[in-house]
């Protein structure tokens, strides 16, 4: 039999790099037929590998690099993907959960760790510091079950993000008194040096992400853009005395805001840190355990225990508590428990930090046996929160069966995209995605019509190469997209037969000013599509990328909500809105403000929504002067003989040339005949009545002739 000893470790950085993407590739799917968490498997090959294992791998540079941007970028994605509305929501309610989860698990892991297991105080406040935060693994199971926006999930996902940061700002502190200084000089300036930075990165990226989107869209300039804020924030983080992952967090927290989470930029920055970085550096993790240790004895057992029981104990006693004393059921506070008990990517992060940490007498504050019981930990703890989640998620399924609404027949949404101009249609498919209800499965059509002219066959191969752009972008958002090509000798006739073959509900199209000249406002086919078809249409000029959109205003016809259209442009907006997490103000007259109110409180609560009464549609032209450039000015109309048309919405694009011009637009013209409130899928309260468009037009005309 040869040595086969003799080739291991691997050196070859080519071997080395292949088994790590075998490990990665083959760990999720083991993993996953074990229902065990995908994080866990790539800590176990680590151990199983590295040179306490089987000594396949060695934990050369490699690790060390790709680690520390794993590190980072653990803790950029956790803020990056925070409900920011939903914090905002129940600031209140968030804030008195966050505080005692995270002081609560504190308390009781290092009282314990100190009394029971010996530890010095130094390490047991970091075990303290590192169960207080926590990570949402059992998330998707509350998304299974259609729960986000119960108030113990919002609860939750806060709770989270407070628990974090006040676990990552108590770390900074121990790396700093660890180092030196701890009297009240050090204090001071760590309290500086904290707001500081804060407020630095608060002002300086905000600013540099809107000037940078706004005049560069290539997709790969996009991401190391926002890997350059990372880092930076990282670099400065350090300089100030703090850790790197504090200011990668902050860092994340702050460009929440301009990178919808239903967008390309959002899905390659989570695409490259799910698939290559986050698993070297739970490999590389995994490579620093001493495996062997676990069958020297039962003390990393011990531990392990120790550290799962008051760690899960403390979460337990502050999502009970705290579901006591804001009035919410039993079941709310088994749901924030299962939530928030969970220790993963966070924990290791933390643990690696307190490896370069030593206690007051010399000695290393994270010992091998301390490193795996940390380890069993997360796996103890994981399996606790998917079992609790799951069986609290049932529970609330079961107690609001009573108050579910009735089904209604789900709305047809398949979106007709028109493009033609390359430089444009990349933001029309963004306007899509995002306007896209999440849970319809219909593709997007994606059209490009030429003349049939001379050029012709050329002006195809320009279409279908744009086309394939296009379904590469709807790729990297996980949204499917059918494409044609289409010759025609009137362009507009092109688009209406395509609208029919493809059986669309309603049409996306970009809009194209010519200022010099009113009668051509509507480009030389949009005004034969609007009054050739009754489906909704959806006219953009988009003057800037839509993630720096700060604002939506919506000017809204009266008598609108008679339209059978109402709720399909009402719902586009909404989406829009809750996707981009940015403001959207609704300018209407009183009745139409209440039903626009009803549908926005029902189906979409987490939109910041504004209500401002507009009495008359000639207060148009005065909205222009609350519009700043990085908002959006949408203006839902009416065809000629409908219900809401009115004789002054004639003048339309004298106004908008007038007073809009320069700003990002968008102009709806609504179903006419298509799509009843009763086919659109929304939560209605129980006492409301629920009629077709029809009926209530019926109503409104039959009360206009009493009156005559």
């Amino acid at each position: 039999m040869p040595d086969l000893s003799q080739y291991f470790p691997i050196t070859d950085p080519t071997i080395i790099f292949f088994v790590v993407l075998l490990i990665i590739l083959f760990a999720p799917i083991i993993m996953g037929k074990l229902r065990i968490p995908h994080i866990i498997g790539m800590v176990l090959a680590g151990m199983a590998i590295g040179t306490h294992g089987l000594n396949i791998l060695s934990r050369d540079a490699s690790f060390e690099l790709f680690g520390k941007v794993g590190m980072y970028y653990i803790m950029f994605l956790a803020a990056l993907e925070m409900d920011m509305e939903g914090v905002k929501r129940a600031g209140k309610q968030m804030s008195f959960y966050g505080a005692l989860t995270f002081l609560l698990p504190a308390m009781l892991t290092s009282w314990a760790t100190h009394t029971l297991l010996g530890y010095p105080v130094s390490t047991s406040l970091l075990l303290g510091c590192l169960m207080a935060s926590n990570t949402l693994v059992a998330y998707p199971i509350v998304g299974r079950y259609g729960l986000q926006r119960k108030p113990s999930v919002a609860l939750s996902v806060g709770s989270s993000m407070i628990s974090l940061f006040l676990a990552l700002m108590m770390l900074a502190a121990m790396v700093g008194i660890n180092q030196g200084d701890s009297g009240i000089g050090f204090w001071a300036i760590f309290a500086a040096k904290t707001v500081g930075l804060c407020v630095f990165l608060g002002l300086a990226i905000p600013r540099l992400t809107r000037w940078f989107l706004r005049r560069y869209s290539d997709a790969v300039m996009q991401f190391i853009f926002v890997l350059s804020m990372l880092f930076m924030s990282a670099v400065l983080s350090g300089l100030a005395g703090l850790e790197g992952i504090t200011g990668a967090f902050i860092a994340g927290f702050i460009m929440n805001r301009y990178i919808p989470r239903l967008s390309p930029l959002m899905n390659r920055i989570e695409f490259i840190g799910n698939a290559l970085f986050i698993p070297y550096f739970l490999i590389g993790v995994g490579m620093l355990i001493n495996v062997r240790l676990l069958f020297t004895g039962s003390q990393i057992i011990w531990v392990a225990a120790v550290i799962t029981l008051f760690g899960t104990l403390g979460k337990a006693l502050a999502a009970y508590a705290s579901s006591f004393f804001l009035r919410l059921p039993w079941s709310s506070g088994t749901m924030m428990f299962g939530l928030t008990s969970a220790h993963a990517a966070g924990a290791i992060a933390m643990v690696m930090i307190g490896l370069r940490m030593t206690t007051a007498d010399g000695q290393p504050m994270i010992d091998d046996t301390l490193l795996n019981g940390v380890v069993l930990m997360i796996l103890f703890s994981c399996i606790i929160s998917t079992i609790v989640t799951d069986r609290a998620a049932q529970q609330i399924v079961f107690r609001d069966k009573e108050y579910a609404p009735r089904d209604h027949k789900k709305a047809e949404e398949k979106v007709l995209v028109p493009v033609k101009y390359p430089e444009y249609a990349d933001r029309l498919m963004s306007l899509a995605f995002l306007m896209r209800n999440e849970k319809t499965t219909a593709p997007i059509v994606g059209l490009n019509v030429v003349y049939d002219d001379a050029n012709a066959v050329q002006n195809q191969e320009e279409g279908r190469k744009l086309l394939d752009h296009l379904t590469r972008h709807a790729a990297s958002v996980d949204v499917k997209m059918q494409t044609q090509v289409r010759i025609a000798a009137n362009i507009a006739n092109g688009i209406k037969h395509a609208f029919k073959e493809f059986q669309a509900s309603e049409i996306l199209i970009g809009m194209h000013m010519h200022p010099n000249n009113s009668n051509k406002f509507w480009g030389d086919f949009h005004q034969s599509l609007f009054n050739g078809l009754n489906c909704q249409i959806i006219m953009a000029r988009l003057q800037q990328p839509l993630s720096t959109l700060r604002c939506i205003h919506v000017a809204v016809p009266s008598r609108a909500q008679y339209e059978p259209g109402f709720y399909r442009w009402l719902e586009r907006l909404a989406c829009m809105a809750g996707n981009l997490e940015c403001r959207i103000v609704f300018h209407a007259r009183e009745d139409t403000m209440e039903m626009i109110t009803e549908f926005v409180h029902n189906c979409h609560p987490g939109v910041r929504a504004e209500y401002q009464v507009m009495s008359h549609w000639n207060e148009v032209p005065r909205l222009a002067a609350s519009i700043a450039d990085d908002h959006m000015f949408v203006v839902v109309t009416a065809r000629k003989g409908t219900v809401s048309y009115k004789s002054a919405q004639e003048q339309l694009p004298y106004e908008i040339m007038q007073h809009f011009n320069g700003k990002s637009l968008m102009i709806i013209f609504p179903d006419q005949y298509g799509g009843t409130m009763d086919e659109m899928t929304f939560a209605q309260p129980q006492h409301t009545e629920e009629r077709s468009a029809y009926e209530l037009i019926r109503e409104w005309f039959n009360k206009k002739l009493h009156h005559i």
